[in-house]
């Protein structure tokens, strides 16, 4: 079973991209961030011919998730009840697949602008509270998936300069604090789970030709819960979308469960 995440930057105009990609990596479940689109304008009928049932929480030119399936999706919520946020940033749903109900949380964390900005400090109080959400569908589900573009690296591996960006957003101690804190709730980097290339990134600039010279960040990361980590068999990031006509800056990432 495969479940992938990708931040399409623009479903509007990557719908097309979607559609070839599900064509030849048809996996199970697929998240999407940066719909840019308002749910009315979520392109339903085109996926489910595709074979997907969706979800979606969408919001006008930002933000915006949503979730798609091969299986029956269930109970499904939008954004967190105990942190009050106009942001379409969040979407559950539980996914009845033949191994068993997944409980999948897929999310466009907060990008933060820079460290001592309002912004910032917004990230680091929907970080919080993302933990305290996060711990109660672990308590509430036993295989959860947390998956989407988090905006943060994890450690120094996960950026083509660590020490020119050092302690700049995506970078600074207090976001990569908020990441072990999630990982401290019983979950798993299902990426770091294997051995890896070195500079494996899932985001490269649009600018001075970034990802012809790899200059990426991974940013982009699905956490398992111990209880489905003798099911991980594999995670990848898939750079060939990132060379369409017209990509996304973001690639997506894909984790096999056995």
């Amino acid at each position: 079973m495969k479940i992938a995440t990708w931040n399409v930057n623009s479903l509007s105009v990557r719908l097309p991209q979607v559609l070839q990609w599900l064509e030849t990596e048809p996996v199970d479940v697929l998240c999407l961030q940066e719909l840019k689109l308002t749910d009315d304008k979520f392109p339903l009928e085109a996926l489910a011919q595709a074979g997907y049932q969706s979800v979606s929480f969408g919001q006008k030119t930002y933000n915006g998730v949503a979730i798609l399936s091969r299986h029956p999706l269930r109970d499904v919520v939008r954004n967190m009840s105990a942190f009050e946020d106009p942001q379409s940033r969040l979407i559950a749903a539980t996914i009845d697949t033949p191994l068993g109900p997944l409980r999948v949380l897929n999310g466009y964390f907060v990008n933060g602008q820079a460290p001592g900005s309002e912004k910032f400090e917004y990230k680091m109080r929907w970080l919080d509270a993302l933990r305290a959400w996060v711990a109660a569908e672990l308590a509430a589900h036993g295989n959860v998936v947390l998956l989407g573009d988090f905006n943060i690296t994890v450690d120094d591996r996960d950026t083509y300069d660590p020490e020119g960006l050092r302690e700049t957003i995506h970078h600074t101690t207090e976001e990569r604090q908020q990441f072990q804190a999630l990982l401290d709730l019983g979950l798993v980097d299902a990426f770091r789970h294997f051995e890896q290339p070195e500079k494996s990134y899932s985001w490269w600039d649009y600018r001075e030709l970034a990802f012809r010279r790899n200059r990426g960040l991974r940013i982009d990361h699905i956490l398992v819960s111990e209880a489905l980590r003798p099911r991980l068999a594999a995670c990848t990031i898939d750079k060939a979308p990132r060379r369409y006509e017209r990509p996304s800056d973001h690639a997506p990432v894909i984790v096999t469960l056995a």
